[in-house]
């Protein structure tokens, strides 16, 4: 059985990472994206050249409406979804110190980053359990892409690091509530990753890590991300339910 995948925020950072490992893995693709699909169009070629079907959707993890159109779209062209990766997400438009930062960014942030992936995971588990009560080996899984932020405070980018917080905790929430469908849900914890979100703080992040930042000397890239999730699509930890993958560079090691 070829499973599918649905990655939102699939083509591109991150995301497109995950998207590449999952499809070397022989995953069938959707992809959630904010750009029009033509925008889009030397991604997906590249990714369909590993063989799977892939498809495109248009739209925002924050807006529902965009939310369901996809789930109908790959409903209807690659059947019932077997792993969700909830990767798309947004930094503030304007880095604020706490005490001067406003609801309108709050609120944004707060709305794509985790009230969209929790509605959305919702409404794909049903769609699993509904699966799942057809053919009970039916493979699901949940993977939810947060951050080190979700533990290491930034007060320039308080609502991003809330939003991660709450990732973490939406991921223990639905790893109780799917456990009795055998639906395992899990957290990927990212460190400072290379992308074109972190692009803008390339000079920070290059000293910081030539100065000891992390144990291993070294920028995480996309494709560590994409492992990672890989790993957890295989299968091969079905026995962990709800925990979390630190893939930090060993950033978040204590030291003296």
């Amino acid at each position: 059985m070829t499973k599918c995948a649905f990655v939102t925020g699939g083509a591109r950072g991150i995301g497109l990472g995950i998207s590449h490992a999952l499809a070397k893995e022989g995953v069938d693709l959707a992809i959630l994206g904010t750009r029009p699909e033509e925008d889009a169009a030397n991604t997906l070629a590249e990714l369909r050249a590993h063989g799977g079907r892939v498809i495109y959707c248009q739209g925002s993890v924050a807006d529902p409406v965009a939310r369901q159109a996809a789930l109908d779209k790959i409903t209807a062209q690659l059947g019932p979804v077997n792993v969700l990766v909830n990767n798309a997400g947004i930094a503030p438009r304007v880095r604020a110190d706490i005490l001067d930062a406003g609801e309108e960014s709050f609120e944004e942030v707060l709305r794509t980053n985790l009230q969209g992936p929790y509605f959305l995971t919702q409404a794909v588990a049903k769609i699993m359990i509904a699966a799942k009560k057809q053919q009970p080996d039916f493979p699901a899984c949940i993977v939810n892409v947060s951050s080190i932020s979700a533990t290491v405070a930034s007060v320039s980018r308080g609502e991003y690091c809330i939003s991660k917080a709450g990732v973490s905790m939406a991921t223990q929430l639905w790893a109780v509530r799917l456990g009795e469908y055998g639906i395992g849900v899990y957290e990927i914890r990212p460190g400072v990753i290379k992308t074109d979100m972190t692009a803008v703080v390339q000079a920070k992040y290059d000293k910081l890590i030539s100065e000891g930042l992390c144990l291993q000397a070294r920028w995480g890239f996309p494709d560590d991300i994409g492992r990672a999730v890989a790993m957890l699509a295989r299968g091969d930890l079905a026995y962990s339910t709800g925990q979390v993958i630190l893939v930090d560079g060993g950033i978040t090691v204590p030291r003296l």
